[in-house]
């Protein structure tokens, strides 16, 4: 591998004019296509096979509205009589009549008509239905039902707007210029001049602006969940900036050495460019690896994400280089401040450590160990759930129709369950339905049932069942399970089949589905990241040691978004609208994205190490002059990840926050922990044993020669000088 990278390096640097205008060409062909073809993102996370979403598409021939989308309009009022007074009453109705009438709806009951008026007379619900589906309700339909409720804001009643339709999630708020601003400081810092921590910054924008133009134009054919632009430009922005940077760092040592730029950036792009493409080729597989889990949004984001890599490889492999013959020597133009590049002088703070890890091996693994199973302590306490309503960042329109529903109506209110009660197998289906609803009424965590719906042809019932508490409390997924069970009994009974649907029911059974999926999930990305890795290094150690640091680096994570979004650990500190269960997929979404980058540093420090080794170095020796080399790219490499996805984390949406700090905390912990502490102590407690291979594998197992042992063969003289190109370029 390496030395097809060598020579596209070469050609790229070469040929940096055809290289720049075709990366032109194609993001201007990209954002064409996407300006041409770009359609709307999902908001409803399905899960097919689940029975709630199974019911749900059973009955939508029947009852069609189930299949639309829905908002609920609260209207509140604090003065006397509340919001049955006269006035109120007459504002409210008027404003319920106006929404009726509005563009995409389909009713709009009045609530005084249907009793849903909360007990102490304060809070009324108008639940709105519209006449397509969720994904069809647009802006402008959004904006007419507000406008319809003027009447009751102009008499001064407090209005919100709630339910799937004003549930925004995933929304991109700006937070990630901060995350550039940060990274740029630390390119600043880390490389010292503006022109060479300018170019990982360009190459990463140039990435992440085809990716997400690619995704958008795609948006318009295919069914993409609002959460995967986002992932992607997360992922693509921080691997993008930090693949650039590990070429460009090794490519200002090969100057430092006195080659020539064509050379340097060559050279550079051979060995590093072979960690690049082997890392995200890990991260890759380990995003595509979603797809293990059977649920088509999580496929999607997976794949958004692993699209967006495969674009940072391609252009930090070929762009890059061609900017590179265009900075020619000046790469260190327009300084701020002295960064020398050395072959070899002084001791760097990283061979210290290094120095430091090797001489003290057992003792700095024991530490490590003992941090990072404190901090996946609180991961036992893992709850799994899907955010609405109430995990809207307060003062927004949602949260404010939940809290107001949930203090007037209870908590259940903002949990409904459907009941689907099919009684044509029933030999008297009015007194089965009766018989179903007189059981769902007398379980303990039911608070009432509202009036059922009917369709007489197909003796079908629908009955909806408030719980006594809310969508993401236990008792709710008990409540839950416990109609499930009865079903039989009910059945034997009356005659009637019975199912659970509903939103909340249908986040209960996507939590469970993805919990089930983690443990097959681990297994198969552990799997294909061992042969990969094994490929990679021509070891048996190196990658085991290497899963068995990314399992510590995940459950350290989760433990920390246990502590912060379960727990409410740091309140004040990250504004976390709600706390409670953490959103479903973020411990799967976690465990693919991290494992993937978690390899990035796996093979960025131990193919260092490697590459000491075999050319000749000690063991030991070769771990400290590994972390030598690469301890302050890597160190700089996981600052820019960290920024890029702590940026997250300072916004308000209830997805993207804790997928936003699972993944800063993760990165943090691997890269300064696991990879800068523990893998280090490892590879010095191994010794020689650290490179043993099987001979019957080193018989069929290819050679990638991804340190360049066999390029630097070939590039160097009979007497070891290496050849230095004459022509400058």
């Amino acid at each position: 591998m390496a030395t097809y990278l060598y020579r596209l390096g070469r050609y790229c640097f070469r040929r940096r004019r055809a290289v720049l205008a075709v990366w032109i060409a194609v993001l201007i062909a990209v954002g064409g296509a996407a300006g041409a073809f770009a359609g709307k993102t999902s908001e409803e996370f399905k899960v097919p096979g689940t029975e709630a979403q199974s019911t749900l598409d059973r009955i939508k021939g029947t009852f069609p509205e189930q299949g639309h989308g829905s908002a609920q309009v609260v209207f509140a009022a604090g003065g006397p009589g509340g919001i049955t007074a006269p006035e109120a009453a007459k504002a409210v109705t008027e404003a319920v009549g106006r929404i009726a009438t509005a563009p995409g709806v389909s009713a709009a009951p009045d609530p005084y008509a249907a009793g849903a008026v909360s007990p102490d007379g304060r809070v009324a619900i108008a639940l709105v239905s519209f006449d397509h589906k969720l994904g069809d309700i647009t802006e402008q339909q959004r904006d007419a039902v507000k406008a319809a409720a003027e009447p009751a804001r102009a008499a001064g009643l407090t209005v919100a707007f709630g339910g799937d339709a004003y549930n925004k999630m995933a929304q991109v708020d700006g937070g990630e210029a901060v995350g550039l601003a940060v990274a740029g400081v630390v390119l600043v810092i880390t490389l010292g001049s503006l022109v060479a921590a300018g170019l990982p910054l360009l190459t990463a924008l140039v990435g992440i602006g085809v990716a997400m133009a690619g995704l958008l134009a795609l948006s318009g054919s295919f069914e993409i969940i609002s959460t995967a632009p986002v992932l992607a430009l997360m992922v693509g922005l921080a691997v993008g900036i930090d693949y650039a940077l590990f070429i460009l760092s090794r490519h200002r040592r090969h100057l430092a050495e006195g080659l020539e730029p064509d050379e340097a950036a060559a050279r550079a792009n051979a060995t590093a460019g072979s960690a690049v493409v082997f890392a995200g080729l890990t991260v890759v597989v380990a995003l595509a690896g979603l797809a293990v889990a059977g649920v088509p949004f999580l496929t999607v984001m997976g794949l958004a994400a692993s699209g967006a890599v495969v674009v940072a490889v391609l252009v930090a492999i070929t762009l890059l280089p061609a900017l590179l013959g265009f900075a020619g020597r000046g790469i260190d133009r327009l300084p701020v401040w002295q960064r020398a590049v050395r072959p070899s002088g002084r001791t760097t703070l990283g061979e210290r450590w290094a120095t430091f890890v090797v001489r003290r091996p057992l003792a700095v693994l024991l530490a490590g160990l003992t941090a990072l199973t404190a901090l996946a302590v609180p991961a036992a306490s893992l709850s799994l759930g899907l955010p609405g309503g109430g995990s809207q960042a307060a003062g927004t329109d949602a949260r404010k129709a939940y809290d107001l529903i949930s203090d007037g109506f209870g908590p259940g209110f903002n949990a409904p369950l459907v009941v689907v009660v099919d009684a044509k197998g029933a030999a008297q289906p009015e007194q089965a339905v009766q018989g179903v609803a007189a059981k769902l009424g007398s379980l303990k965590g039911v608070q009432t049932l509202l009036p059922p719906a009917v369709d007489g042809p197909s003796r079908t019932t629908l009955l909806t069942v408030i719980p006594r508490t809310g969508p993401d409390h236990a008792d709710t997924r008990q409540l839950v399970n416990e109609i499930r069970d009865q079903r039989d009994g009910l059945q034997a009974a009356t005659g009637a089949r019975i199912d659970v649907t509903g939103t909340t029911a249908a986040n209960i059974d996507v939590s469970a589905k993805l919990g089930d999926a983690l443990p097959p999930f681990v297994a198969v990305i552990v799997g294909i990241a061992v042969v990969l890795l094994a490929l990679a290094f021509r070891s048996v150690l190196v990658p085991l040691k290497a899963v068995a640091g990314f399992l510590l680096s995940i459950t350290a994570s989760l433990g920390a978004v246990v502590a912060v979004y379960q727990w409410g650990w740091l309140d004040g500190v990250i504004d976390v609208p709600k706390v409670g269960p953490v959103v479903s997929f973020v411990p799967i979404l976690l465990i693919g994205v991290l494992f993937g980058l978690a390899m990035d540093y796996e093979l960025f420090l131990v193919s260092g190490m490697k590459e000491h080794h075999v050319h000749g170095m000690a063991p030991r020796d070769a771990v400290v002059a590994g972390v030598k080399n690469g301890a302050r790219v890597v160190t700089a490499a996981a600052l820019i990840m960290v920024s890029v996805f702590g940026s997250f984390v300072f916004g308000h949406d209830p997805i993207v926050q804790p997928i936003g700090f699972a993944l800063a905390v993760g990165v943090l912990v691997d890269a300064f922990v696991v990879r800068m502490a523990l893998v280090p102590a490892a590879m010095a407690l191994f010794g020689r044993a650290a490179w043993w291979f099987p001979k019957s594998l080193e018989k069929v197992v290819p050679r990638v020669d991804m340190e360049g042992e066999q390029l630097m063969a070939g590039l160097e003289r009979p007497s070891g000088e290496p050849v230095k190109t004459p022509e400058r370029v």
